[in-house]
Parts: C-alpha cells; sequence; structure tokens
C-alpha cells in the first residue's frame, strides 16, 4: 500500500522550526504584471552556482534561479509539486515513487527525463557535503519510463522527502554533468537547467545576469525579464543602494546596526522571519589536529570565556538567540531544552588553563590560535570571541579571508584552530548537524562538513540510529542523547541561532512566498509599478 501526497502532507511536518509567516507587505498584492529588471545585492563573490557538490549560501541562493527540485515547501514545510507533481512512499519507507512534470525542457532545449533525477541523485550522494548523509541508503533509482523515478532505499529516511528542494537537491542535466568530474562547477555555458531564468552573463567580482527563460513550463512566469545579481562586498555601499533605489533586494544585505534605520525607510520592506528550511545556527568548532585543544579542560575554558547573551546583545545587536546545543533553538522538534549556556566565567575559565598545564608567560599570553570565520559572517563575530579569549590569556589571530580561501584554509589545508562557523541544521539534523560531527564526513576538500575532524564511536552509532528511525519519539530520544554528549564534552561552543534579514524594495511583491525564504526561484517575483 502507498501513502498518497494529501495524506502524506497531512502527516508530515517534519521540520518543526520556529518560524513567522511573512506579513501582508512580504506577500503578493493585487494582480502580478509582466516585465521589469530586478537588481540582487550579493555577497560574498560567488564560487559556485549550483547546490549539487556544496551546501554553500551562494549556491543555495543562487542555484533555484536556474536549477529546480522535484518539489516545493509551503512555510510549514508541506510538500508542492515543482519538477514532480505526484508522489508516494511505500509503507516500509524503502520505495518513494516520483511521477514527473511532462513537457519540461533544459535550457538547451532537451527534455527532461527520469534519468537526470537517478544521474543527479547519485551525483548529490556522492559530492554533497549533505547529500552524502540525505541519500546514504540509496541503493537504486529506477527509470521504468521518461516520467517516472523510483528511488528505492535499504533503509529507512524520514527526513529524504524534505530535502528534494531547488536549494537542497537541485535536479542537474545528466547529458553535461557527466562530462565533468563531480568535485567540479559547470562553466557558464554548461550552467544550465529547466528553471525560470537562463545564465546569461558572469564577470567574477561583479555580477551575474539571469535573462527571462521564454520557454518555461509554468507560464506566464516569471514575471520579471532580467535579475541582476550585483556583488558588492561593501554592506555600507550595499545599505547605501537600496536606500537609494540602486538595488531592489538583499538577503543580510546591511550591518546590524542599520536595521532600524531601513525599517523606518518607507520605500522599504524589512523581513526578519526565520523561514523553517534554513534551521540557522552558528557555532565555534575546535581542530582536533591541535594537540593543545584535545584537552577537555582547555575547551571547557573556551566556552566559559565566551557570554552568549553578550554576543547577541553587542556583536549581533539583538538579531539572534543563544542557541548552546549542537542542535539549533530554531528547530523545537529536536532541541533539548535542558541544555543551557554555560556560565560565562573568566576565573574559571583562567584556573582550567592552568590545571591544563598552559600558564601566562611573562607576556601574559598562554598560546595562540588561529582563528577563522566563515565570509557570509559579521566579522563581529571573530571580534568578539578574540577579545573574550584576551582576557583569560589566549591569543587569538583572526584569520581575514575571502569565501573561497576560508574554504579552502579550513577544509582543504587546514590551517586553523579556531572557526566560526554557520552550518545550518536545515529542517533536520541528521542533514544538518549530523555533517559536523559524524567521523566519516571527515573528507579533506569536502566543504561544510566535520571541520574538527571528530570521532566517536558512541556518537556515530546515535547518529547512524536517528538517521533512519521512523518513530518520532524514538529518534527525538536518540536527537537527545547525542546533544548531551557533545554538550558535556564541549566538542563545539554552539553559540547563537541568527536567522536572516530580507531588505526590499515595497515595489518587489512576494518574494518569500515557501520555506526556503529568498533561496527561491523568483519565478514568481513581480514589480508593482506605482509602488
Amino acid at each position: 500500500m502507498s501513502v498518497n501526497r494529501r495524506h502524506f502532507n497531512q502527516l508530515l511536518l517534519l521540520g518543526g522550526a520556529s518560524f513567522a509567516l511573512p506579513g501582508l507587505s512580504f506577500a503578493a498584492e493585487g494582480t502580478p504584471v509582466q516585465g521589469g529588471t530586478l537588481n540582487w545585492a550579493y555577497y560574498p563573490d560567488p564560487t559556485s552556482l549550483i547546490a549539487i557538490n556544496t551546501s554553500s549560501g551562494t549556491g543555495q541562493a543562487i542555484g533555484p534561479k536556474v536549477n529546480e527540485g522535484l518539489l516545493d515547501f509551503a512555510y510549514d514545510l508541506t510538500p508542492k509539486p515543482l519538477l514532480a507533481t505526484e508522489w508516494s512512499i511505500s509503507d516500509d519507507g524503502l520505495r518513494y515513487t516520483f511521477k514527473l512534470r511532462q513537457g519540461v525542457k533544459w535550457h538547451d532545449s532537451k527534455d527532461f527525463t527520469s534519468e537526470d533525477v537517478a544521474f543527479t541523485i547519485f551525483r548529490l550522494k556522492e559530492a554533497h557535503p549533505r547529500g552524502r548523509i540525505t541519500y546514504q541508503n540509496v541503493t537504486a533509482v529506477e527509470t521504468p519510463d521518461p516520467h517516472t523515478a523510483i528511488v528505492v532505499l535499504s533503509k529507512p529516511a524520514p527526513y529524504l522527502i524534505t530535502a528534494l528542494s531547488s536549494s537542497e537537491s537541485p535536479i542537474v542535466p545528466k547529458h553535461v554533468y557527466e562530462t565533468f568530474k563531480p568535485a567540479e562547477q559547470p562553466k557558464l555555458e554548461q550552467t544550465i537547467g529547466t528553471g525560470p531564468f537562463v545564465l546569461k552573463e558572469w564577470v567574477p567580482g561583479s555580477h551575474l545576469i539571469f535573462d527571462r527563460n521564454p520557454n518555461y513550463w509554468d507560464a506566464p512566469r516569471p514575471y520579471l525579464d532580467r535579475v541582476v545579481l550585483h556583488v558588492i562586498l561593501d554592506p555600507a555601499a550595499r545599505s547605501a543602494a537600496l536606500e537609494t533605489g540602486e538595488i531592489d533586494i538583499g538577503a543580510n544585505p546591511v550591518p546590524l546596526a542599520d536595521i532600524e534605520r531601513l525599517k523606518a525607510n518607507p520605500a522599504l520592506v524589512v523581513d526578519t522571519n526565520t523561514y523553517a528550511y534554513s534551521g540557522p545556527q552558528q557555532q565555534l568548532f575546535f581542530n582536533y589536529e591541535n594537540e593543545i585543544l584535545t584537552k577537555r579542560d582547555v575547551r571547557l575554558a573556551i566556552a566559559h570565556a565566551i557570554d552568549l547573551q553578550k554576543l547577541v546583545d553587542i556583536a549581533l545587536y539583538g538579531y539572534a538567540q543563544v542557541s548552546p546545543s549542537p542542535i539549533s533553538t530554531a528547530l523545537p522538534k529536536w532541541y533539548d531544552p535542558s541544555i543551557k549556556a554555560r556560565e560565562p566565567d573568566p576565573k574559571l575559565a583562567e584556573k582550567l588553563l592552568d590545571d591544563a598545564g598552559h600558564p601566562r608567560g611573562a607576556d601574559g599570553t598562554r598560546f595562540k590560535l588561529r582563528l577563522a570565520y566563515n565570509a557570509f559572517l559579521p566579522a563581529s563575530y571573530a571580534d568578539f570571541i578574540r577579545q573574550s579569549l584576551a582576557v583569560v590569556g589566549i591569543d587569538a589571530e583572526i584569520l581575514k579571508l575571502d569565501l573561497s580561501t576560508f574554504l579552502k584554509t579550513v577544509y582543504t589545508d587546514r590551517a586553523w584552530d579556531l572557526v566560526v562557523e554557520s552550518l545550518s541544521n536545515t529542517f533536520d539534523p541528521t542533514l544538518g548537524v549530523q555533517r559536523a560531527y559524524w567521523s566519516k564526513n571527515f573528507k579533506i576538500g569536502l566543504v561544510f562538513s566535520n571541520a574538527s575532524h571528530y570521532a566517536n564511536p558512541e556518537v556515530d552509532q546515535i547518529l547512524e540510529a536517528a538517521a533512519i528511525e521512523p518513530d518520532e519519539t524514538k529518534r527525538r530520544e536518540l536527537w537527545y542523547k547525542f546533544q548531551h554528549i557533545i554538550h558535556d564534552d564541549v566538542v563545539s561552543v554552539d553559540l547563537v541561532a541568527a536567522g536572516a534579514q530580507i531588505v526590499a524594495n515595497k515595489k518587489v511583491r512576494d518574494f518569500s512566498p515557501g520555506a526556503q525564504g529568498i533561496n527561491n526561484s523568483f519565478a514568481q517575483i513581480w514589480l508593482a509599478p506605482n509602488a
């Protein structure tokens, strides 16, 4: 017996994230108008565009304009048709059958078929940091006809259906992607999809241009004629461009100190909602290849040196929530509220460091550490942590790196000691959390993975059990046990859950129509002429 889509939608609300539905000012009002160019401010300078082999925010934000997933998701994570029009799941949870939309063409006019779905799923399984977990139990993708794809698993994957979005699992053309290695991103001319926009130009450090796909299957969408992504690295310049109308929209586009001023601007709307697909979480990870950091007392001292509430209030202007567990407070279904932030206690931190054999030297310094931070994050994270550690005698040298250099330094060269990361929990901890603590997910060059090189057989066993446990209560018990082990052993210092702020001109309508927020296709966006 199969579960039909309507019944499945009623049963499945996997994410459980804390989110608010957008207010009326963010929704579509009136009849959509065809035409116009959307100017989109973006940073950092993207190095990858399609989230087929990366979980980078650039792929998640940019890719869906070109490549679509099998499903879309409402604000509450209810699945909606996209490239798949129908789906069903066998009673044992081991067979997912998708009926694919007919008449869909790739941007090069070739037909979209089930062969593309099969190829994509195995490419994600091989090359994507989260896909390695999402699709780990996939043994086959059957393609009985061009418009049917059947995903076959060896064990259940209770999170899998919610992973089929455009930003998480973009379907790519087999006939193009099979011509290059899984670790490679497509060249400009190879960046084709079924999506509403066609990538026409990419000038690194400057801009990307996307033109309307005239053959898009969901006519009359897209409404826009063109989307221009402007790479603007200076936050003050992004703020000014929004205020003057040069730029129409951006995610996290301005310094947090500017948010209140922009809220008062009658030409702009500021959306501070947390969208269910993101599961925001920012963490401080330790490089276990540094002998000093293998000592629990040293890690515990670092935890006690950082005042998380002050991090929120001072460094982040209140636009975050203390989130002291490896599972974000934005995922209340899985977060264990009994885990509390450690009390800031510099004196205790000093004693722990002394007892660990690291007294202050003649210059007052105990030892030096290299502190990297994700280029998507404000520098205030690293500045605050450096100042906090200096109080207890740890000299943290901040590594200021652009995104590509950051990824290489942390995940390939491993030339760091502490890193402030922003590894989203996504909508389910098996996808967003497991990757950072599962020993089997340590691989040189695999970005946004187990950067610490942490290995614990008990944790591995818990993670692997939670990934296939269909009973929600039992699964929650496993995740609670995991959280206590990680917190008690200070495997990481989990900092805050800081969501995104979307700033848009009021003429931009329907920019966040579902659980992915601004990481949607832009097919539904239109520009109100008299706003």
